[in-house]
This record gives structure tokens, sequence and C-alpha cells, in this order.
């Protein structure tokens, strides 16, 4: 463990110049991580031994109390193959690093692999939460972003020697972080200044190591942030990023339902032809829809087209039987003429065709027609109005009114116009 933070101090101006992921040997996992089960790790390739595999926990603690039993757990192994205890409780997660003499993260790094449980939990005390041997701190606080400098700093107390960071992509590249310009000061105690040359939005682990082994600073977990400046001047080619394609170590269940990742040829092929499948099933089902919603609005403006008709607010005239010509009017909007009513008079109340004065008769005025004719027929169908003459008479049975006592009254003359009721004649 302490060999391999030695030489990989030694060695980080040589990785520096060397393109980032080139790996020179491959690795998988044998067997599915499971909780207190050996796991096994073979290496395929032409690999500079010894080699080194970093387990790092990853995510949240599985338990509700918050407690953490999962530590970093570095393993060195020389051989083809290695197999250990994995002492992580199930559904918890972690990423692997596999390394050879060359260098840190040489045999490339897997994506976040998740423990499955097993009825097996004689290596997990819940009781008990673990702590690294000293702590590795961020300033700002439990921050990276993108092109801006981060200072990385310790408390020198229970630190061996002078310690080193690594910088773990899951799914990705895994490097060492470069050290220049260590200093104390009183606010951050010791530590450096770091660019981080990371696109934003990429998944970190940030780990501690010194003189006694790997991951002895424990690991902080963080997402490169966001530069507000929009900085990218530090970004190249060989920025550290996550790889195209499977990550390593074969294949290995990712979430909790078991689903698994892996290098093969034929699981990539499966989950292109998934992906292109979903793709173009989804396409087509969103045509379908839009179709369909197409024809019903279609169908929905032709029933409401056929259903709507004008509403006539003047009732028709029932006893107007002519039907209307197209673009005329109904009834009631047609234009009536004034017609003047045909005079007639009683014959029986005339003397030389003149009304006689003081007849004791029906009274109407003159020219006002009858309104109980009009019942009989209609505004164009009807019998003709009649008129009637009409004969004034003024009583005088209460007696002459009080200015008729004091002087003499001129009796009143009322003229009327004439009947004309022998024009036809």
């Amino acid at each position: 463990m302490a060999a391999l933070a030695s030489p990989v101090r030694s060695a980080t101006k040589v990785l520096l110049l060397l393109p980032i992921g080139v790996a020179s040997f491959t690795w998988t996992f044998q067997s599915t991580p499971t909780q207190c089960g050996n796991l096994s790790i073979a290496i395929s390739g032409s690999g500079s031994p010894p080699y080194n595999v970093l387990i790092i926990p990853s995510g949240s603690t599985p338990f509700t109390n918050g407690t953490e039993v999962r530590k970093i757990i570095s393993q060195p192994f020389s051989s083809n193959s290695v197999s250990f205890k994995l002492n992580y409780p199930g559904e918890s997660q972690f990423v692997a690093v596999v390394s050879d003499s060359t260098g840190f993260g040489s045999g490339g790094t897997s994506a976040t692999a998740e423990v499955t449980s097993s009825s097996d939990s004689s290596c997990i005390d819940a009781s008990q939460s673990v702590s690294p041997n000293w702590f590795l701190n961020l300033d700002p606080t439990n921050q990276i972003v993108q092109c801006t400098a981060t200072r990385i700093w310790w408390s020198p107390t229970n630190v061996s020697g002078t310690p080193s960071f690594f910088g773990v992509i899951p799914g990705g590249q895994s490097f060492v972080i470069p050290e220049s310009g260590i200093n104390t000061t009183t606010d951050t105690g010791t530590g450096f200044s770091w660019t981080p040359n990371i696109r934003e939005g990429t998944t970190l682990h940030i780990v501690g190591n010194d003189d006694k082994g790997n991951g002895t600073g424990g690991s902080s977990r963080l997402t490169v942030g966001n530069n507000l400046q929009n900085d990218n001047s530090c970004l190249n080619q060989n920025s550290p990023s996550s790889t195209a394609g499977s990550p390593a170590g074969g294949s290995y269940p990712t979430d909790t339902s078991g689903d698994s990742t892996g290098g093969g040829s034929t699981s990539s092929g499966n989950n292109t032809g998934a992906i292109v499948g979903g793709v173009v099933g989804g396409v087509v089902g969103l045509l379908a829809l839009i179709l369909l919603l197409y024809f019903i609005r279609r169908r929905t403006k032709q029933n409401r087209r056929f259903n709507e008709k004008p509403v006539d607010l003047l009732p028709a005239d029932e006893a107007d039987e002519r039907t209307n010509q197209p673009g005329e009017p109904p009834e009631y909007y047609r234009p009536d003429p004034f017609i003047v009513p045909e005079p007639t008079v009683d014959e029986s109340l005339t003397t030389s065709g003149r009304p006689l004065s003081g007849s004791e008769g029906p009274s109407s005025r003159s020219g006002t027609p009858d309104l109980a004719s009009t019942s009989t027929g209609t505004r164009k169908t009807g019998a003709p109005r009649i008129l009637r003459p009409v004969n004034i008479i003024q009583h005088d049975d209460a007696g002459p009114s009080e200015s008729a006592q004091n002087k003499e009254v001129e009796a009143e003359t009322i003229e009327l116009p004439p009947a004309y009721t022998n024009i036809r004649k």
C-alpha cells in the first residue's frame, strides 16, 4: 500500500505528459460484488506488476441512522488475479480503480458499482461508524469549479509524510492531482492551490493518501461546478473526463435492480439496439398521437359546423305560407309598405252621405281602425279595415258649469272633415 504512494509522487510529472486513459492492460470483475462476499478481479494484457485495486465508497450509506461502515480498500497483488472480502453492506455503491507499477489508474476506472444484498452480515457493524486517519479539506468548502483555483489543505497532526491526492472519475479517467507551492496559512492549515482542468458537470472523487497507504485521508465526492465567467482556457484534449463506450471492470451491477454494465461487445451491441429501438418506438408513438389529435380536432370542427343553425329571434308568421326565395330574409325582416285603408261608413247612421249630429249610435273616432277586425286576417291577407263615423255629443246632465252661470257662453261648433264616402260611387 505504502509502496504505491511513494512512486506515484515521483512519477507525477511523467504521467502528466502522457495521454490519459491509455492502458496497456484491462481488468474485469470475476464475481458479482456481494455484501460480505469475496470480490475477485482478473488482469488481462501486458500489465506491469505489482498491481493495486482501490475501492472507493460512493454515495450515501444505506443505513437510515446515517452510520458509515465503508472504508477505502487498497488491495495490492502481484499475480494476474486477486480475491478479497468486500466489507460493504448491500445496496451501497463503490468505484474501483486498478493500477500497475506504471502509475495510478493505468488499468482504468469502473463505473459506480452496486453491492448486492446477502444473508451474511458478519462483516457489518451498523452501530459503529468508521473514519479515516486524517481529513482532506477544500477551500471553498466542498466545491470544485471548472478552471477555478481550489485550495486542498490538511492538518499535519495525523499525517505521515507529505500527502498525495488522487482524482477519480467514475467510468472515466483517474489521475494524480499535481502539487506545487505547498504552504501553511492561519485559516486553512497546510496545503496548495489546484486549478481543476475538468469540464463542468463531471462527477469527481478526491482521495487523500500519505506514507501509511492510499485512502488514509478519506475521500470527497463532488460534481464539478460551472465557471461563472465561462472560462474554459484550462481544458484541452488531455483533460480528465468520462470515457466513451463501456467503462473498465467488465459486467457488474450498477443499481439496486441488478441491471449491469460491461465492457463486452455483445453487451454494448444489445444496449445500442435497445436504445435505437426505444428512440424509434418513441418517435412512431409521438407521430401516431399527433395524427390522432389532428383527426379528433377535425371531426369536432365538422360536427360543430353541421350542428350550428341560425337563430331567428322573431317567430315566423304561421299565416304566411310564402316560402323564402334564396337570399331573401324571413317574413319579419321584409319591408312592409304603408297602405291607406279604404274608408267605409255605416250607411244607417248617415243622411245624404254625412253623419247625423246628435245620433245615439256607437261612438268612436273617425279614421281609427277597428282593432277587432284585424283578428280575421293577417297583415297582407286579411279583410280591409272598416272606418266608422263618429258623432260627438256634449252631455250637460250635471248642470251648467260655474262659468256658464255668470255669463252667456257661445255654443261650441265642431267642424269635421268630409268623409269622402261617395268618391268611389
